[in-house]
């Protein structure tokens, strides 16, 4: 099945240089934009209100999950690490890895898992080849280094049962296959390539599983969003009306894709580019989960 652009709709016109990371959470949409260091959400039950901004930071913001059992606070890959951002838009930093790296980084994509844990990725600033790496970051706060010799490590996301993680490393078009041991949250071997990209698809950004196990994926610069079955066959296309779809959320209780966009690297972008959109979809995703950690 492939969508047009008619069936999209403009959720919310923010002009965003890079909208990212869009996540549901306890009936509230939340999404950030990276470059300007800013946390918003909708409200599921509040339309009319529009976007709330919940935080704006000094750094890069990269992805939020909440913490679970404190109200109003955030785990946060942020800046060069990964942080607590609390209800008055604080950083308490658990570690800062990304300040040992050779190339000026930053933080990117994050997104907890159903055992808790926080995985986040990142990236140099200026793309150098193998700069990136994946963290994560376990119950006790420890930040662990998982995976190194990435480019941009990009949308983690994970099935129901925590036990397969999907990574994008955008810059070379690849999405990888984790096995991991969900009491541990070590890999269970090595990644495999899942999904190779040719130039002209695309790269792939943000990703989401579903409802039935498929993997959705936002594909930068090919003003796109693919659905993949778990043995990696393609199941459907829908078309995005902006050049650069960063990451894609189901609502857990409707038929309904938001995906953001972002006007970075846009010649001449239009409302659509650096907006969150609404597209129909055939099936459901879930909440997003929260950082259990005990600190």
């Amino acid at each position: 099945m492939t969508s047009t652009a008619a069936s999209a709709s403009v959720v919310v016109d923010g002009a965003y240089e890079l909208a990212e990371g869009g996540r549901w959470f306890d009936g509230r949409y939340v999404y950030v934009d990276i470059l300007s260091g800013r946390l918003f959400e909708l409200r599921d039950d509040r339309h009319d209100v529009g976007p709330i901004e919940l935080a704006c930071l000094d750094v890069p913001l990269g992805a939020v999950a909440p913490v679970s059992d404190r109200p109003g606070t955030w785990i946060a890959a942020a800046g060069t690490g990964i942080a607590l951002l609390t209800p008055d838009g604080t950083l308490d930093w658990l570690d800062r890895p990304e300040d040992r790296t050779p190339v000026p980084s930053r933080m990117n994509d994050g997104v907890a898992d159903p055992a808790g844990r926080f995985w986040a990725g990142s990236m140099a600033y200026d793309g150098t080849p193998g700069a990136g790496s994946l963290y994560r970051t376990d119950l006790d706060g420890t930040v662990v280094r998982v995976l190194d010799g990435l480019t941009i490590a990009n949308g983690p996301a994970f099935t129901a049962d925590g036990t397969t993680m999907y990574l994008a490393d955008t810059a070379v078009g690849t999405v990888l296959r984790c096995r991991v041991d969900p009491v541990s949250g070590d890999l269970v071997g090595g990644p495999e390539t899942f999904v190779r990209l040719r130039q002209e698809e695309g790269s792939p950004d943000g990703m989401t599983v579903d409802e039935e196990g498929c993997l959705w994926v936002a594909l930068w610069g090919a003003g796109a969003v693919r659905r993949y079955d778990p043995d990696g066959r393609l199941l459907d296309t829908l078309i995005v009306p902006a050049p650069h779809p960063t990451s894609v959320c189901l609502h857990p209780d409707d038929n309904r894709l938001f995906v953001t966009t972002a006007r970075y690297g846009v010649r001449n972008p239009t409302a659509t580019s650096g907006a969150v959109l609404s597209l129909p979809a055939p099936v459901r995703g879930g909440p997003a989960c929260s950082w259990r950690g005990a600190l």
